[in-house]
């Protein structure tokens, strides 16, 4: 399987420094960051800085470091949102979209994570 990133994605930019974001962590693998159209009251985007599509992507190709580091930032986020169950926050989601039938805006592996009020059911009739 060929993966096909685009290095013009918006995140690429982003990362790059062209276009501008609310840091809410930067690591040597990982930049979360502010949603611009918040579906939570917490709601943060965490990406590896590495040119990746999604997270089987990510898993086939990125080293050891890159994914220990990136799964660090995710928790990392989790923890200083205090959304974290080890800080007895009341949890969050976290979505990762992906291709087509995931409806994946920008192919650059990210996930949300979502928090701050209780979100309800991710698919009512399951």
């Amino acid at each position: 399987m060929a993966y096909n990133y685009d290095p013009e994605n918006i995140f690429a930019k982003i990362l790059r420094g062209e276009i501008p974001n609310d840091t809410v962590l930067e690591t040597e693998h990982a930049l979360a960051f502010r949603d611009i159209a918040p579906q939570a009251p917490n709601h943060v985007l965490i990406i590896p800085k590495g040119a990746y599509v999604s997270f089987d992507h990510f898993a086939a190709e990125a080293g050891a470091d890159e994914i220990v580091g990136y799964i660090r930032a995710v928790g990392a986020v989790c923890k200083m949102l205090g959304v974290d169950l080890g800080s007895d926050g009341d949890g969050y989601r976290m979505i990762a979209n992906t291709g087509k039938n995931g409806v994946q805006d920008v192919p650059h592996l990210h996930v949300h994570i979502l928090a701050g009020k209780f979100l309800g059911r991710m698919l009512p009739n399951i």
